[in-house]
């Protein structure tokens, strides 16, 4: 069955690749993107490829933004089936170097932000009987990995972990959410010397959009593989 996906900071890199690969599968994608022209631009290229995709203007560090593009799916008739929670924000500074307001953006875009979309999201999901959500972590985030990474961003996707366990435990079973570790992407974050291109970065994150009732819950995936929080 097709699903009505909204993909989080999908106007580039890792978001775009999914937002692209869940649209070729045949779900109608909508792209939520900070930069109001950016996801204009990008929903119309891919719909000049025949794919059902639109874009909500959507900054996760904004409650009122956040609950503006969810009134806006909500009269456009646009019920969400698949959340995948992929906007990400990387400060090199050592966190106590960081500023008040880099701290709190880092919060705000791997915790916070997701917590508030997945909180106004999820009660339609339990009325439909289905959903997935899928919350974009990394390595960093992990105290089997080392806890990496500079400043708040191991710190705050590791919190995004935590949320995806705990949530994998409060909500119905009809409502599955994990995490996934992308690896090194060639992104802007990743920067041209990573290892993976967009696309396989994306392809657990797609995976993981569409388990079947069988899959798992509570997880934290990399190629397609559990691996230790």
């Amino acid at each position: 069955m097709k699903r009505s996906v909204l993909v989080t900071a999908a106007n580039l890199g890792i978001g775009l690749a999914a937002a692209r690969r869940l649209a070729e599968l045949g779900n109608a994608v909508m792209i939520g993107s900070r930069n109001g022209e950016d996801g204009e631009q990008t929903a119309r290229s891919l719909c000049r490829l025949d794919l059902n995709v639109s874009f909500v203007q959507m900054d996760l560090n904004d409650p009122g933004s956040i609950d503006r593009a969810v009134n806006t799916l909500a009269a456009g008739g646009f019920r969400v089936n698949v959340l995948v929670n992929n906007a990400g924000v990387l400060y090199q500074a050592p966190l106590l170097a960081l500023t008040d307001k880099q701290i709190e953006d880092s919060i705000a875009t791997h915790l916070t932000g997701p917590i508030r979309l997945i909180r106004a999201l999820v009660p339609e999901m339990i009325k439909q009987g289905y959903g997935r959500i899928v919350n974009v972590s990394s390595n960093w985030g992990s105290f089997a990995q080392g806890m990496g990474g500079p400043g708040a961003y191991g710190v705050t996707k590791a919190a995004l972990n935590a949320l995806t366990l705990r949530l994998s435990r409060e909500l119905p079973a009809v409502v599955k959410v994990n995490a996934v570790d992308p690896g090194w992407v060639r992104s802007r974050m990743g920067g041209t010397s990573a290892e993976r291109s967009v696309e396989k970065g994306a392809q657990t994150a797609v995976w993981l959009a569409t388990l079947p009732e069988d899959g798992p819950s509570g997880g934290f995936f990399k190629d397609k593989k559990r691996v230790e929080w």
